[in-house]
């Protein structure tokens, strides 16, 4: 049987905030878009990009990742087992792991203990202004579409696409996008977010 499992990694000054997880969501992180696209795209590059350009606002920016890939935040390396992977492997479900700047929950997942939802991952969240959700395509969520050929695209299907984000040009899409972005100007896109979910600070 494989075990999958799922993180999450706080900066310590939100460690007090532990008791409110269950509070509704929509309160503590208003705001939620989501960033799709295929592998490849330039999802992850124009997070890290417009990352910066929010935070430079004053806004608290939190995100979610969604991967297919079995990923092991504490493999062990060069044949020396972290702890906390020592720990897991003799049989802990949940492993917290706190230092003075962070805190990471692991907790093993199997066919009894499945993936919390997009709605229960938000509501791990501490209060924030702003959710960016990378993957979950098919979420009920605004999203900005990410794509640099043309390849299948959610839009215009998908309502919830507010803006396609590419390197081709508004021209050549066939149909018109709700919003077109040039994917290289990162800035470009921060300043659409902002204006659109209302968060000029």
């Amino acid at each position: 049987m494989q075990i999958s499992w799922t993180y999450r990694v706080v900066s310590n000054h939100s460690y007090n905030l532990l008791h409110s997880i269950h509070s509704e969501h929509t309160m503590r992180c208003p705001h939620v878009l989501g960033i799709v696209g295929y592998s490849g795209s330039g999802k992850t590059t124009l997070i890290e990009a417009m990352l910066p350009l929010l935070c430079t606002r004053g806004l608290r920016v939190a995100l979610i990742k969604h991967t297919h890939k079995d990923v092991d935040v504490d493999k062990p390396i060069d044949g020396k087992a972290k702890d906390t992977w020592r720990h897991r492997k003799a049989g802990a479900q949940q492993v917290l792991l706190v230092a003075p700047k962070r805190w990471v929950h692991i907790n093993e997942l199997d066919e009894l203990h499945p993936p919390p939802t997009l709605e229960e991952q938000l509501d791990l969240l501490a209060p924030c202004d702003l959710v960016l959700v990378e993957g979950f395509k098919f979420a009920q969520i605004p999203k900005i579409e990410i794509t640099r050929k043309l390849e299948p695209l959610l839009y215009p299907a998908d309502s919830r696409v507010i803006a396609v984000a590419s390197t081709l040009g508004q021209e050549a899409f066939a149909k018109k996008v709700p919003h077109y972005l040039n994917l290289d100007e990162p800035a470009e896109v921060a300043a659409f977010i902002l204006q659109r979910l209302g968060l000029h600070k």
